[in-house]
């Protein structure tokens, strides 16, 4: 990190290595579409090299560029909410997991029940279309924490708010799944 902010595009290339997957992954979960990820993704990338000056403790890069990313993610499902957009995709594309068409990698994937293999499509997408319901920060906490794998720490700084809030959140977002996704339990 100090290398990348002494101008070392070799090193600025480490990171987006390093955080390319968790940037798409977490674009993916709120915006729900693999291009829009994307370019959410690369539009934080972008910003973060340009502001990599103002992050004072290299050790918090993570945090500093992950909430670039939701907040990046949340503006622009914002701005796509006033205007109705038809996908292009099919919806099995949006659903499941995506891979990079360069790497071959999996950058995106739902989580599977460990007892039957993969989640139904069926479910997937009531998972999916449920979680889109949820409040803003419930929604983020409980993508960073619950499906990312975030420590709570991690999240709290994210979201800019204190341990207990994300604790609350993830509870609150978990109850209402339960209630929305009841016929599947």
């Amino acid at each position: 990190m100090r290398r990348a902010q002494d101008g070392c595009s070799t090193s600025f290339g480490e990171l987006v290595r390093s955080y390319q997957r968790r940037a798409v992954s977490v674009g993916y979960r709120l915006l729900g579409n693999t291009d829009d990820a994307c370019d959410v993704a690369q539009e934080a990338f972008v910003r973060a090299y340009r502001n990599l000056q103002q992050l004072d403790d290299p050790c918090r890069f993570g945090a500093w560029f992950l909430r670039t990313v939701t907040n990046l993610a949340l503006n622009y499902r914002r701005s796509r909410s006033g205007r109705a957009a038809a996908s292009l995709e099919k919806p099995s594309d949006t659903l499941g997991e995506w891979r990079n068409p360069t790497t071959g990698r999996t950058l995106v994937r739902l989580p599977e029940d460990d007892e039957n293999g993969p989640l139904p499509a069926e479910m997937q997408s009531a998972v999916s279309d449920a979680i889109a319901t949820l409040p803003d920060k419930q929604r983020l906490a409980l993508i960073l924490f619950s499906i990312e794998g975030m420590r709570q720490k991690e999240v709290a700084e994210i979201l800019e708010c204190s341990v207990e809030l994300v604790k609350w959140n993830v509870f609150q977002a978990r109850q209402k799944l339960k209630m929305l996704l009841e016929e599947f339990l």
